[in-house]
């Protein structure tokens, strides 16, 4: 059984950075598809970033030049790095994993708890 940590969200200014983390555990990160999706008061919970088992990543349009998804496989661990924040970025983010490819969607059998980040 897959288990999902994040960790890393903070309240930041615009500008700011912040790498969040997704400590994984009950199967090796190498071997799964993860991803970061984040979800907003009011509004549905969209993809953001993923990376498939061979380091192959996909991201929205409205991160792709400021965020970057990776993983440590060593540490067992999922990252998003976030730099020029937005307002607009701000959310809780979670992240997901399967054993299969879902990309952005929503698909995903394991997700985590979720990490705050708001920016001002």
């Amino acid at each position: 059984h897959v288990q999902l940590v994040e960790s890393g969200g903070s309240s930041v200014q615009a500008g700011g950075s912040l790498r969040l983390s997704c400590e994984v555990s009950g199967s090796t990160v190498s071997r799964l598809y993860v991803a970061w999706f984040r979800q907003a008061p009011g509004r549905e919970r969209e993809g953001v970033a993923a990376i498939d088992n061979s380091g192959s990543t996909t991201y929205a349009n409205s991160v792709a030049a400021r965020f970057t998804i990776s993983k440590d496989n060593v540490k067992n661990t999922l990252y998003l790095q976030v730099n020029s924040l937005q307002l607009e970025d701000s959310a809780m983010y979670y992240c997901a994993a399967d054993c299969y490819g879902s990309g952005l969607s929503q698909d995903y059998n394991y997700w985590g708890q979720g990490t705050q980040v708001t920016v001002s």
